[in-house]
């Protein structure tokens, strides 16, 4: 039999509010993450080593920086037909923009017309994950569903975060509730305290999902959203699969991070997936050859520790360091810095993430930060270290006390 004919659609139109001030100026996607990477790197990474090749990128809230990010890193072969293809909303089916991700699909649905594919992979832009997707289209077309839900075993105890799968004990790849949040769910039969949350990512047979998308359309209590609606819809026609992300098992991976999914939908979320990347056995490891994540080509040079002298060592330990990146007499430990940071003598940056071109001054002392780019940190400043004067100038502290500096700021 020949393989069957797959759109991959991501859905990448997010503003990420929860992650503001580091979506101010760009896409939640297009956020910059593991020094080398944008999030989107990640969905468009594992449907490429799927070998799903016709990729199209749902995009809408301050897309330039993604499609540009895009339009640089992900080209395909023409020769061959491949293409991963921004496509930006057009009011095509009515003078407004996407109301949700379902209306996001609708309002493309002449992209899956032309296409003409049997299955479509629906994922979204914004998660740090490694997955083959091949092998849940493969469980999906065994399955005989319409519609199949990627589930990631959570603590029962973190149910209320999430969108909840109460599979059918008599079928158990088939969903017999979708559960927005619940308080008190089930938990599943062979681990009773943990629950199957929904990744957000999607397998649908092309002409089902078709007719869900119109009928979705034609709702106006519908709040057009495909966890909250055209998971339900499937769902009450028996016809919604379940697949356990556990059941993946993507080439290179270890019983550590074999089933690693981070939402990074807040900026303590974002932080703490920067610091899986820095154990001596990663939690998340981006050195897996057999599955790369694709970034484009890095055209920095390589990076630089100079000064050895006692009291002015340029030295970074538990840290990412990307090209580009030059440490000139700082002491760098526990941190991800990305292309381009420069930290002068005498500096120190413990437990943070810096991003492109972040310039630390001599004297200066960072703590628990996240940095965006092109930021300044004057000679002898202080971030992170005292949360009320951090406040007091303007800058976002989170919950667990991360402070977050917006891009171009220069703190004196």
């Amino acid at each position: 039999m020949s393989a069957p004919k797959v759109l991959a659609i991501v859905l990448a139109g997010g503003e990420g509010k929860r992650l503001m001030p580091l979506t101010a100026a760009r896409a939640k996607p297009a956020v910059p993450f593991g020094g080398t990477y944008r999030l989107i790197d990640f969905a468009l990474s594992n449907l490429v080593n799927s070998r799903y090749l016709h990729v199209v990128v749902l995009t809408q809230y301050k897309s330039h920086s993604l499609d540009r990010h895009i339009a640089r890193t992900w080209r395909m072969s023409p020769l061959l037909g491949n293409y991963v293809a921004p496509v930006p909303a057009q009011q095509r089916r009515g003078p407004h923009w996407y109301l949700g991700s379902a209306d996001a699909i609708y309002q493309t649905v002449n992209i899956i017309e032309d296409e003409r594919p049997d299955y479509v992979v629906i994922v979204g832009a914004d998660h740090v994950y490694r997955m083959d997707f091949s092998q849940m289209v493969d469980a999906h077309i065994e399955s005989g569903a319409d519609f199949t839900v990627a589930g990631i075993r959570q603590p029962i105890s973190l149910s209320d975060q999430f969108g909840v799968i109460d599979a059918d004990p008599t079928q158990p790849d088939r969903i017999r509730a979708f559960l927005e949040k619940p308080t008190d769910p089930e938990g599943l039969p062979d681990s009773p305290h943990e629950i199957l949350a929904s990744m957000g990512n999607y397998v649908a047979t092309a002409g089902p999902l078709l007719e869900a998308l119109q009928a979705d359309a034609d709702n106006p209590t519908s709040k057009h959203d495909m966890g909250g609606d055209i998971v339900p819809y499937f769902v009450e026609k028996g016809s919604c699969g379940v697949y356990d992300f556990i059941r993946n098992d993507v080439p290179g991976s270890t019983d550590r991070d074999r089933d690693y999914w981070r939402d990074v939908g807040t900026l303590d979320m974002y932080y703490d997936a920067h610091m899986d990347l820095i154990a001596v056995m990663p939690v998340f490891n981006v050195y897996n050859e057999e599955w790369p994540l694709h970034q484009g080509l890095i055209t920095n040079p390589p990076a630089k520790f100079i000064h050895s002298e006692e009291g002015r060592l340029g030295h970074a330990a538990d840290s990412v360091v990307s090209p580009g990146v030059i440490v000139s007499g700082a002491t760098v430990t526990g941190s991800v810095l990305s292309p381009g940071a420069r930290l002068h003598s005498w500096s120190t940056v413990s437990d943070s993430v810096l991003l492109d071109r972040v310039q630390i001054n001599r004297h200066a002392q960072v703590h628990r930060a996240i940095l965006d780019k092109d930021v300044v940190v004057s000679e002898g400043a202080r971030v992170g270290i005292d949360r009320e004067h951090d406040l007091a100038r303007g800058f976002t502290v989170t919950e667990s006390g991360i402070t977050v500096v917006a891009k171009g700021t220069v703190i004196e």
